[in-house]
């Protein structure tokens, strides 16, 4: 299946200044929409989003837990509202890592504001913005512009001033933003672990060439591990974990509803590009954000979360292409350490 959907966002924002005052103006074990991040100045698909005003791409808040008794006396507990009728309890969640997330800000200058981005992945995000409205407003800057933020850093964008100092001025804006460089090259140093226990093999459900869900370029290359909920999930490589999420234990078919409930662990490799292990279990992981990880480490479990058909591993490595994800071919090592790369139906040894 295509992946969850990454980190990015876009956002629109109006402000208004007078002074110093502010007032605003298919098959077991696939998996559907379950990477990347599809940037473009339109929608968001998490593999991209652009963002408007002081928006934070997928991040969702507290969750609902339904708990209650079905036909047969079992305890269900679930993220979905009860059907009509049935009595239940209700809880709220609350997300148990703080994720990172992108905002653009407005630092307040003598004669008007400064655009700042703050970025609090650990990541570089690559940034672009656009001013789309404004009243009373002077600036030398561009309405236009683009900038590499990096991690866990505040970027000045523009300066704006009051063309009128005696007048408020207003403006808007919107932004778009997609984790990773635009200068990373994939560039591993060995090929991949297999991102299972050593000596175990599962059987590969989707692998390029033989895409049927894996149709987008931030999911062509992926791969669907099918494995029983509860394996164990291993680092197939160095880096630094920059996303996690862990709250969510259910799956389904609707793409809107279940695309963004998928757990997941994106790293950051020294060369630049992320690999993501999606569909965790719930309340596995084992990382978390700014934490270094090493090859072959422990980092979740596999489940069966967000938009998919069966439990499975969603395994793929990405690279910011320009402004867009998109997956990069990558080999495993095989047998006597000769790099293999997995074609739908084989089921690889992890070495």
């Amino acid at each position: 299946m295509a992946a969850p959907r990454a980190p990015s966002g876009r956002g629109r924002r109006s402000r208004r200044l007078s002074g110093t005052r502010h007032a605003p103006g298919r098959g077991a074990g696939s998996c559907r929409r379950c990477d990347g991040l599809r940037i473009a100045w339109l929608v968001r698909s998490l593999l991209v989003i652009a963002v408007v005003g002081t928006v934070t791409g997928e991040r969702l808040g507290a969750q609902t837990l339904y708990q209650y008794r079905d036909e047969n006396g079992v305890l269900v507990f679930t993220d979905r509202r009860p059907p009509d009728g049935q009595a239940f309890e209700e809880r709220e969640l609350v997300p148990s890592i703080e994720r990172g997330q992108v905002q653009l800000m407005h630092r307040e200058i003598d004669g008007g504001t400064v655009l700042v981005a703050r970025n609090t992945y650990y990541a570089p995000v690559d940034l672009a913005w656009v001013l789309t409205a404004t009243e009373n407003v002077r600036t030398d800057a561009p309405a236009t512009g683009s900038r590499l933020v990096p991690a866990r850093a505040d970027e000045e964008l523009m300066a704006l001033y009051r063309a009128d100092p005696g007048s408020p001025m207003r403006f808007e804006y919107e932004f778009r933003y997609v984790l990773g460089s635009p200068d990373a090259v994939h560039a591993p140093e060995e090929a991949y672990r297999l991102p299972y226990p050593l000596a175990s093999s599962y059987p590969v459900s989707q692998a390029f060439p033989d895409v049927v869900t894996h149709a987008d370029p931030a999911s062509r290359y992926a791969f669907d591990f099918v494995m029983p909920v509860g394996t164990a999930v291993h680092a197939a490589r160095d880096g630094i974990v920059i996303d996690v999420a862990s709250d969510y234990y259910e799956a389904g078919l609707d793409p809107n509803v279940d695309g963004p409930r998928a757990n997941i662990v994106r790293v950051l490799h020294g060369d630049g590009t992320m690999a993501l292990y999606a569909h965790l279990n719930w309340n596995s992981i084992r990382v978390v954000p700014g934490q270094r990880v090493r090859r072959g480490e422990h980092i979740a479990d596999s489940g069966n979360t967000g938009f998919s058909s069966g439990p499975h591993l969603h395994f793929v490595v990405q690279r910011n292409d320009g402004g867009r994800l998109v997956s990069v071919p990558i080999e495993f090592v095989g047998p006597g350490g000769a790099p293999v790369t997995p074609r739908r139906g084989d089921r690889p040894v992890a070495h």
